[in-house]
């Protein structure tokens, strides 16, 4: 496998690998990542669709990629995607496969269209003081102190970040700014997280500075992720014939060792109760999905708190990763993920209003009616003082294509989950929908005599506790997580938020998609480059465009050394071109 910059290889269709009509594959876990590795097999590897298997433990596809529900009980979504332009694997992936919106058109095409004819803007980045505007969130607001931190991360080497969290190598200054809350409430990062993952995201997504204050370099989807993006994918899998089991829980695969190689030869597993499995050759692939970020999600209702539970049981995703590793070290250790849910848990909740109020109440706040059908908040907008840390969006309406005219969704979610809030006086996980919904018109600004009878009667609300849902934020060391094809692999790779490649950041639908593209073609010799990450920290033009952004404007003065060092050069054009002289 080797990786490209150039779209040369793009257009490629490779050359069917030797001996492929004699290969087939099982693939565990029919989230993105596993749909993602039968799309390659197929269309890349040019594997008999037939000979591919996915086995799902729930009864849906897609898996953190969903959305479900109805107009009568209300809605439900765990969370959304945001996605950008340079997501190269999976914008490779999605061109090829059809769209159930648009005739004629791919997935990509689909998106690119909608995107074009109403990009993302944010209204509102942030509010503070009960409906209000935050002051200053035209500003990053970082000291000249927080700005060199922030260089010193990029430049880091990883391994001297091992085991280490944002908290110690960023300091108070940091903490304090706009960026942070920015950046945190757009990543879902926590102090406690690891300083490896916050080095790569400030690496990999350092042209996304342009678009902290406003998001305009986000794109979104037209409907909730399951309708847009796992459907199309998971029909056009099943029209080429893969097999997609779902209720099954695999429990172990077994990993012969010896002689240098790392041979799968038997997957176990349980469905409908019954213990089960199948003997494997060395010519049978399997991809392991290994850990789930949104494994053990339960939800509450308008009335009951969704519950915690953070068990780990045979037929978990983290117990079968639990067994896996302990037949080698090279397939990383899953407990530095999965044994502190304190710490990687948030909630989230899903809102699906009744009435006229909140839509209205959204549109006051906002400026943009949420029955346009186009963009209304274009991401998170972030409640600075809120005790949750509480953000909320509301995206393109209808966000269910089954929605009923005047009806809304809206999606909150809180970092800290864990303190009382500021109207309802308990921790968010201890609320109800009810009262979430309550917090939120708090700090929308309902006049508080009003705020309960809206929240009973003018929307029905679902929490969502997620124990898992930033496990894979937790801090790390270089080992934690296996390489997608382990070192003297033979049959077998990782797939998914949880399995290593150095070039890109976790919790995104990229890197479910690149761990699938670099697992299939390992494996299989498969003559076409992975695209590279995009690389703009190696761009000096988005490198001075972040400056510019991250200096809010302070330009160089003109009497100064970088002034004289620069003058009549090219590198001057450059300077005076994005705003720093």
């Amino acid at each position: 496998m080797r990786y490209a910059h150039s779209n040369f290889e793009a257009f490629v269709r490779p050359e069917k690998p030797a001996g492929i009509e004699n290969r087939s594959a099982w693939i565990v876990g029919g989230g993105l990542a596993g749909m993602a590795a039968a799309a390659f097999l197929i269309r890349d590897a040019q594997m008999d669709p037939q000979k591919i298997t996915i086995l799902e433990a729930s009864d849906a596809d897609g898996g953190a990629l969903d959305g479900a529900g109805n107009a009568e009980t209300g809605w439900l979504i765990r969370g959304g995607r945001e996605m950008e332009e340079q997501f190269q694997c999976l914008w490779d992936l999605y061109s090829s496969i059809p769209s159930l919106e648009v005739p004629d058109a791919s997935v990509l095409d689909e998106f690119y269209r909608l995107n074009r004819v109403d990009p993302s803007s944010s209204p509102v980045r942030a509010m503070c003081g009960r409906g209000q505007p935050l002051p200053g969130r035209d500003k990053l607001t970082l000291t000249g102190k927080a700005r060199k931190e922030i260089v010193s991360l990029i430049l880091a080497d990883e391994e001297k970040l091992a085991g280490k969290t944002i908290s110690d190598v960023l300091s108070v200054d940091f903490m304090k700014s706009n960026f942070w809350l920015f950046w945190r409430s757009m990543f879902a990062f926590e102090t406690w997280h690891s300083a490896i993952e916050m080095k790569r995201y400030l690496a990999r997504f350092i042209h996304q500075i342009l678009g902290l204050k406003d998001l305009h370099t986000l794109k979104f989807t037209k409907y909730n992720q399951q309708e847009s993006l796992s459907k199309p994918l998971v029909t056009w899998l099943a029209d080429q014939g893969v097999v997609v089991r779902h209720g099954v829980r695999v429990t172990n695969v077994t990993v012969d060792t010896s002689d240098g190689k790392k041979v799968a030869t038997h997957i176990d597993w349980l469905e409908n109760g019954a213990a089960a499995g199948v003997d494997l050759s060395p010519d049978e692939l399997v991809f392991v999905t290994n850990g789930s970020m949104v494994e053990n999600s339960r939800w509450g209702d308008h009335h009951m708190p969704a519950p915690i539970d953070s068990s780990i049981h045979e037929g978990s995703i983290w117990q079968l990763w639990r067994n896996i590793a302990a037949q080698d070290p090279a397939f990383g250790r899953p407990d530095v993920f999965c044994s502190d849910t304190k710490k990687s848990r948030w909630e989230s909740a899903t809102v699906t209003t009744l009435d006229e109020r909140i839509p209205a109440l959204v549109h006051k706040v906002t400026g943009r009616d949420p029955f346009s059908g186009r963009t209304v908040t274009g991401g998170p907008i972030t409640i600075q003082d809120s005790a949750w840390l509480m953000s909320w969006v509301v995206s393109r309406q209808p966000h269910f294509k089954g929605q009923k005219k005047g009806q809304m969704v809206a999606w909150l979610y809180g970092l800290f989950s864990d303190v009382p809030g500021d109207y309802v006086k308990k921790p968010m996980q201890e609320c109800t929908g009810e009262d979430i919904t309550r917090e939120w018109l708090f700090h929308m600004g309902v006049p508080t005599d009003q705020i309960d009878d809206m929240a009973a009667k003018g929307a029905i609300t679902h929490p969502c506790m997620m124990p898992f849902i930033t496990a894979q934020f937790m801090p790390r060391s270089p080992g934690d997580r296996p390489k997608v094809v382990p070192d003297g692999s033979v049959n077998l790779a990782f797939l998914g938020q949880f399995a290593e490649t150095p070039r890109d950041t976790v919790f995104t639908t990229e890197y479910s998609v690149r761990t699938a593209m670099e697992a299939v073609y390992t494996l299989l010799d498969v003559d076409r480059a992975v695209p590279e990450v995009f690389g703009s920290i190696y761009d000096v033009r988005m490198l001075l465009q972040a400056a510019g952004e991250l200096r809010d404007g302070k330009k160089v003065p003109a009497s100064g050394l970088v002034r004289h060092l620069t003058d009549g050069t090219e590198v001057d054009n450059l300077l005076e071109r994005y705003g720093l002289i």
